[in-house]
């Protein structure tokens, strides 16, 4: 039976194509920082934020919201408060059904629409961080 452990080794190895969600273009952010960890370590990471769409910041362009990510993804990245949730899984199951991995950040839950997203096949992780995983796990 696979550990928490080894689900999040096992993501973050099979995660390519990363969509972040609530993205910063402030260096200082969190969200920043992490999308830039998550590239120095060879993930592709599309920046979603509205209020930046159509910019480009760490070499992509900045997507106004999941149904405009122009690729598949195989991760979902949530910056957004735990009450945006629902609408960020009705979202990335919309576009990709067949969604591979949820990823909620610190602090960030949400008990029905992880469960949504579970039904639909996707691994779920909540309330962690990649960037503090892959220093945690050695990766």
């Amino acid at each position: 039976m696979e550990t928490q452990d080894d689900m999040i080794r096992r993501v973050l190895a099979e995660a390519r194509v990363i969509a972040l969600v609530g993205y910063s273009a402030n260096a200082d952010r969190p969200s920043h920082q992490v999308a830039r960890f998550l590239q120095d370590r060879g993930h592709r990471v599309i920046p979603v934020n509205p209020g930046l769409a159509g910019q480009e910041q760490l070499g992509e362009v900045v997507r106004a919201d999941l149904a405009s990510v122009p690729e598949e993804v195989d991760m979902v990245d949530v910056f957004r408060a735990s009450d945006a949730v629902p609408e960020i899984v009705e979202a990335a199951l919309g576009r990709w059904p067949e969604l591979k991995t949820l990823w909620l950040q610190l602090g960030i839950s949400h008990a029905e629409a992880t469960a949504r997203a579970r039904a639909a096949g996707a691994t779920v992780i909540e309330n962690r961080c990649p960037k503090i995983e892959y220093a945690r796990l050695g990766l």
